[in-house]
């Protein structure tokens, strides 16, 4: 992932120093659960040794590789470099006992999972930030009335606090599907060649599995299979879309013929290089063109599952890109997500003014019952409900100042209300008496 788009911490799990870090450590605990086993031939003071002295640089694991062109024989190359440096001469070197019994996806895989359970956990502490946030905000606009829009069309009043309650659902869901893609990913295979530990006791895998806070998998092929990894990328891919869901509203709700909300835009910000007067919504559009890319590649790991009889390394490739590009823009993306709605600009009196724009329109479904309850039947009531609802919209469409949707049902003979019953009817916090309800099961939604 490009730089613009990455944060230091998400970055930095990424960087290949980390991922050596990881390799070496796997390495050296490996070293010290054979020396513990006592069947390799390893004793704990060499354990130690490798330990001490076990290191490496990515430099020089790259010009090895350029030889060797297989990058776990150049880092084990390197490091035993660095285990060896203080032997003294004629002395048996500690680095033979480095990767003993292992192949590359032992170390690789494990090391991987590490990586992933790292990053998860970042996106975990953004969907807890982000979803505190849009609970906060979502009481805090409560009493805030708006119109619902289904299609787009104005449907029936609602409060905007609704919206930010919705999000804050939706991110909930987003972190248990996290929470269990890392439960799923949380796990290590050190068995060996096609998985059967014919030259290593699975007690090293319990071992280093254990000291890396990882569950060794039941039954390895030589790789962990990639049904995790795709679980992984899917759990990335619908928190993506969330993100984009809630963006989208954003986008929508600063459209100028709606102006209802807009994302904050700065001192000094300019919208257009063209048009000075431009406030464009650059960062939830930036966040929607970034969901294209994780949900994107969450194909590219549902690929990867199927590969060739016990392993084959079609998904290596792939998952290099993949993985890292998809983690770090989701966590740019949520933290994108967390300034706008930390700071998302609210327009309360255009909202209510938007409440009305239809002329009365949106109190439809209430005439309907009204009607219903003077004793005709649906069908008669519906048609007066909508003949007087057409000639309204048909006055809004060619801009024409006629009357008010009231107005004509008041006109209409067969349209038998009384004023009580239409003064009920066009109030529309008539509409919102069992609201509270929606917002008493949020008060106990925690992150």
């Amino acid at each position: 992932m490009i730089n613009r788009y990455t944060r230091p911490a998400m970055g930095a799990i990424w960087e290949l120093q980390n991922k050596f870090s990881i390799w070496k450590e796997i390495e050296v605990l490996a070293c010290e659960a054979q020396a513990e086993l006592g069947q390799a031939g390893i004793t704990k003071e060499e354990a130690q040794w490798i330990r001490d002295h076990a290191d490496f640089t990515v430099e020089r694991i790259d010009e090895i590789e350029k030889v060797t062109n297989h990058d776990v024989i150049a880092f084990t190359t390197c490091m035993a470099e660095y285990i060896d440096a203080d032997v003294p001469e004629g002395q048996e070197k500690p680095s033979r006992w480095v990767h003993y019994g292992m192949t590359s996806s032992d170390l690789g895989d494990t090391a991987l999972s590490y990586q992933i359970v790292q990053a998860i956990d970042i996106i975990l502490d953004d969907v807890k930030q982000l979803g505190e946030t849009c609970k906060r905000r979502a009481f805090e606009f409560q009493n805030t009335l708006c119109v619902g829009r289904t299609h787009g069309i104005h449907a029936e009043p609602m409060t905007f606090g609704m919206k930010f309650g919705s999000w804050a659902w939706a991110l909930k869901r987003a972190q248990t599907r996290l929470e269990q893609a890392r439960e799923v990913a949380a796990t290590g295979a050190i068995s060996g060649a096609v998985g059967t530990y014919s030259s290593i006791d699975p007690y090293v895998e319990k071992y280093v599995c254990e000291k890396l806070g990882l569950t060794p998998d039941p039954l390895s092929t030589q790789v962990l299979a990639r049904d995790r990894h795709a679980q992984v990328m899917c759990a990335l891919a619908c928190a993506a879309a969330t993100l984009e869901s809630i963006a989208m509203q954003v986008r929508l709700l600063q459209q100028t013929d709606v102006i209802e909300a807009e994302e904050p835009f700065k001192k000094g910000q300019k919208g257009s290089s063209a048009m000075p007067h431009k406030r464009n919504p650059i960062t939830a559009e930036r966040v929607c063109g970034l969901a294209r890319c994780v949900k994107a590649n969450a194909q590219v790991a549902l690929d990867n599952v199927a590969l060739w009889y016990e392993r084959d390394i079609s998904h290596s490739g792939t998952e290099r890109v993949a993985l890292a590009d998809s983690f770090t823009a989701l966590d740019y993306m949520f933290a994108k997500m967390q300034w706008i709605m930390d700071g998302l600009q609210t327009y309360p009196a255009k909202m209510e003014h938007n409440v009305w724009r239809t002329k009365g329109l949106i109190f439809s479904s209430k005439v309907l019952l009204a009607l219903v309850n003077t004793g005709i039947t649906r069908e008669e009531a519906y048609v007066i409900v909508q003949r007087n609802a057409m000639a309204v919209w048909e006055d809004i469409q060619n801009a024409v100042d006629g009357p008010t949707y009231r107005e004509r049902l008041e006109s209409d003979p067969e349209a038998k209300l009384s004023k009580e019953t239409l003064d009920e009817i066009f109030d529309p916090w008539d509409f919102l008496t069992r609201k509270d309800e929606v917002f008493k099961r949020l008060e106990g939604l925690e992150f």
